[in-house]
């Protein structure tokens, strides 16, 4: 009888090989002839535009609720001067991109795995490897490429969100010029504050949409793999988010930037 830690270990290894294996195909897929522009722009409004109002909403309350719990404790030392650097480092090296990751992973990752994983099991990815259409390309490299590329772009739109949030924050119980707020917040940051934040969110992108297409991709199991696509598509997504943080962080740490 075999160890569940056994099947377990043979499961992480499989899925392991099986997204290394697909991001292989996406890169060979991807410098091919005949590029799916038209569905890439589609594709990038859906995981863009329509992402914008959670993420933006999302970011607001996490720059006025982390002015106004770290408030209390700078008031404490009589360093209440030093809120808004303090914020402002915080959100844009590590809040902003991680939440905005962990946003996308679960409203973007399902929703590939869903979207996919339907195609799958009702034939539509074979129908169109059938009728001369490259179902890859067409599905899977537009929405990548999408993802990769709408993320930075949602992630710099959040920091922006969350620090408006954060000005917001420290004049509730303060009072902060408008002029003042923003030159604490530019003078506090540096070139390894925001240029690795933004990098970062180029990996979190990527990993988010093959992570997505894959689960949806290879589904089986019929409408119950449908769901068990999205679901799996948002823990392991979410779960390569903090690894790439991780490794992100350790990387930038080496390199003499934080």
């Amino acid at each position: 009888m075999k160890s569940p830690f056994t099947n377990i270990h043979s499961t992480f290894l499989k899925e392991t090989g099986g997204i290394a294996l697909f991001t292989a195909r996406f890169f060979k897929e991807l410098f091919k002839p005949r590029q799916e522009f038209e569905e890439f722009l589609r594709q990038c409004f859906w995981v863009g535009y329509k992402s914008l109002p959670l993420v933006a909403i999302t970011a607001f309350i996490m720059g006025l609720v982390l002015t106004i719990q770290s408030r209390p404790t700078l008031v404490e030392f009589g360093a209440q001067s030093l809120l808004p650097a303090m914020v402002s480092v915080s959100l844009v090296r590590e809040i902003s991109p991680v939440i905005t990751a962990l946003i996308c992973a679960g409203k973007i990752g399902s929703g590939m795995g869903a979207e996919l994983g339907s195609m799958r099991v009702t034939e539509q990815i074979d129908a169109m490897d059938v009728s001369g259409t490259n179902p890859f390309r067409y599905l899977v490299v537009t929405r990548v490429l999408a993802t990769t590329l709408m993320l930075p772009i949602l992630s710099n739109i959040s920091n922006a969100v969350s620090l408006y949030g954060g000005f917001l924050g420290v004049n509730i119980r303060g009072q902060v010029s408008w002029s003042l707020f923003w030159t604490q917040v530019f003078n506090a940051l540096s070139f390894g504050d925001v240029v690795p934040a933004i990098i970062k969110t180029f990996f979190f992108g990527f990993a988010i949409g093959v992570v997505g297409c894959y689960k949806g991709f290879n589904s089986t199991k019929g409408t119950e793999g449908v769901g068990q696509s999205a679901n799996s598509a948002v823990v392991v997504a979410s779960l390569l988010v903090f690894i790439i943080d991780l490794v992100a962080v350790q990387i930038t740490d080496l390199l003499g930037l934080t």
